[in-house]
C-alpha cells in the first residue's frame, strides 16, 4: 500500500520554514526522492521534530514498502511527542502490513484516543476493523467500522467490508445484502462478484451464483478466481438439476482451460480431478492426484500429507480397481483423525479404507476402519452390508446375523441385490444354529 500524507490534514498551513514547505511540497507532489533530502536535512538540524521524523518514515515507505529504517522514525517521531496521532496511525498500518497485529493493535488504538482530525481518526477505526475481521472477532470489528462511519462518510471500500464482516459472522443475509451494494457501485468488479458468488453457493443458490459469475468472467476473462467459482457453480447447479449435462461439460472445460494456462494452481488441478472422478473419468482424475502428492511432498518435505488429498487419490485408485495401493493411502490418511477438516471427511476416509480393504480380503482392517467410522458418523446401509459379509467371512456368526437384520431394517429397497444376498446368507446362517 502506498504511504500516504498525514501530516497535514484538512488542509492545515505547512510551517512557515522554507525547507519544510519545499518538502511538504514535493511529498505533495509524490516527488518522494527530493522528499527525501530535503527532509534529511532537516533532520540533521532538528532531529527531534515529531513531524520532520514522522515525514521521512512517510518518505521512505513510499520509496520501498519494505524499508525498515521507516519504522524507526515513526517510532522517533512518537517519542518525541507521543501525542502525534499521524506517526501512531502510520507505525500502526505498517506493522499490520509486516503481519505484527498485536503490536499494530496497540499503535492504532492509541491513535482513536488522541486528539486527531475525523479523516484521520476514522482511518485508524477502520484499520483496527481489518485486523478485527482478520482475527475473526466480527463483533468487534463491527463496532470500529461504525466509529469510523461515525466520523466520515461510507466509501465503497467500508460496504465491502461490512460485507466481509457479516460473512465472518455466518450472516449470509447481510453479507448478501452488502456485496450486492458494493456491485451496484462498481458493476462486475470481480472481488465483489466473486464474494457475492462464494455467498450465494453457501446459501445453495448455485444457479443465481453462475448468473452473477458469467458476464463478470466475459468482462475478466481468464481471471481463475471467477472460472473456479463458475465452474463449482456448474457442478452444483448440475446436481441440483441431476447432472445436467451441459453444466457440467462447461463445469469440465472452463476447468480445463485454466489448469492448461496455469497447471501450477493446485486447487484448480484438485477441483479439475474431482470433476473427472465424479463423471466416472477415474483414469483422467488418478494423473493429477498423483501429481498433487508429489508436489505436496516436494514443497513440504518435513510436512504431513494432506490426508483429504490423499483420500481423494485412493477414491480414484479404488475405481481404477488398484485396492491395494488406495488402502496404503488410506491408512496414512487415516493415521491422524484430527488433521481432517471435519468428522464426515474422516468418516468418508474410513468408509473408502473399509472397501479397499475388503477388496483385498484384509477383513480385520475392513472391521477395524468400519468400527472407527462408528465412533464419528452413523453406519449407512452400504456399510452395514460391508460389516455383515466381513463378520460371515471371518465366522462371526451371532454379529453377521445381526448385522444382516440391521441392514435389511435400513436399505429398504435401496439395493436389491445386496438385500437378496442378506436374506440368503440371514436363512443358512440361522439355519445353522
Amino acid at each position: 500500500m502506498q504511504a500516504q500524507d498525514f501530516s497535514h490534514p484538512d488542509g492545515e498551513s505547512a510551517p512557515e520554514s522554507t525547507a519544510i514547505a519545499q518538502a511538504n511540497a514535493a511529498l505533495s507532489a509524490g516527488d518522494f526522492p527530493s522528499a527525501l533530502k530535503l527532509l534529511t536535512d532537516l533532520n540533521a538540524k532538528l532531529p527531534h521534530d515529531p513531524q520532520i521524523l514522522y515525514n521521512l518514515g512517510l518518505t521512505l515507505e513510499a520509496l520501498d514498502s519494505k524499508q525498515p529504517t521507516a519504522e524507526s522514525f515513526y517510532r522517533e517521531s512518537i517519542s518525541a511527542n507521543p501525542l502525534f496521532p499521524a506517526s501512531h496511525v502510520a507505525l500502526g498500518l505498517l506493522l499490520a502490513r509486516s503481519g505484527r497485529t498485536t503490536e499494530a493493535r496497540a499503535e492504532l488504538a492509541t491513535a482513536t484516543h488522541l486528539d486527531a482530525t475525523p479523516t484521520l481518526k476514522a482511518r485508524a477505526f477502520r484499520a483496527l476493523a481489518k485486523l478485527d475481521q482478520l482475527a475473526h472477532n466480527p463483533t468487534a470489528a463491527s463496532a470500529d467500522l461504525l466509529a469510523a462511519l461515525n466520523l466520515t462518510s461510507e466509501s465503497p471500500e467500508d460496504i465491502l467490508l461490512s460485507a466481509e464482516i457479516a460473512e465472518s459472522a455466518a450472516d449470509l443475509p447481510a453479507a448478501e445484502r452488502a456485496y450486492r451494494r458494493t456491485l451496484a457501485l462498481t458493476p462486475l468488479d470481480p472481488e465483489a462478484t466473486s464474494a457475492l458468488a462464494h455467498v450465494l453457493l453457501a446459501q445453495h443458490r448455485p444457479a443465481e451464483a453462475a448468473d452473477l459469475l458469467a458476464p463478470a468472467l466475459a468482462a475478466h476473462p481468464g481471471d481463475p478466481t471467477l472460472t473456479v467459482l463458475l465452474a463449482r457453480a456448474d457442478l452444483a447447479a448440475a446436481d441440483a438439476a441431476n447432472a445436467d449435462p451441459a453444466k457440467i461439460a462447461e463445469a469440465t472445460s472452463l476447468l480445463q482451460s485454466l489448469h492448461a494456462a496455469h497447471p501450477e494452481e493446485a486447487n484448480v488441478a484438485r477441483l479439475l480431478a474431482r470433476v473427472y472422478l465424479e463423471t466416472d473419468h477415474a483414469d483422467q482424475a488418478e494423473p493429477l492426484y498423483a501429481a498433487l502428492v508429489a508436489a505436496q511432498s516436494q514443497a513440504r518435505p518435513a510436512a504431513k500429507p494432506d490426508p483429504t488429498l490423499l483420500a481423494d487419490h485412493a477414491e480414484a485408485l479404488l475405481r481404477l480397481h488398484r485396492p491395494a495401493a488406495a488402502e496404503s493411502l488410506l491408512k496414512q490418511a487415516t493415521a491422524d483423525p484430527a488433521a481432517f477438516p471435519t468428522p464426515a471427511a474422516y468418516a468418508d476416509a474410513l468408509t473408502h479404507l473399509a472397501f479397499a480393504a475388503s477388496e483385498i480380503d484384509d477383513l480385520r482392517s475392513t472391521l477395524e476402519a468400519l468400527a472407527l467410522r462408528d465412533k464419528v458418523a452413523p453406519p449407512t446401509p452400504s456399510t452395514l452390508f460391508l460389516e455383515a459379509t466381513a463378520s460371515d467371512d471371518l465366522h462371526q456368526t451371532a454379529r453377521a446375523i445381526d448385522l444382516y437384520k440391521q441392514f435389511l431394517a435400513a436399505a429398504k429397497a435401496s439395493l436389491p441385490d445386496q438385500q437378496q444376498q442378506a436374506r440368503q446368507r440371514l436363512a443358512a446362517l440361522t439355519a445353522k444354529k
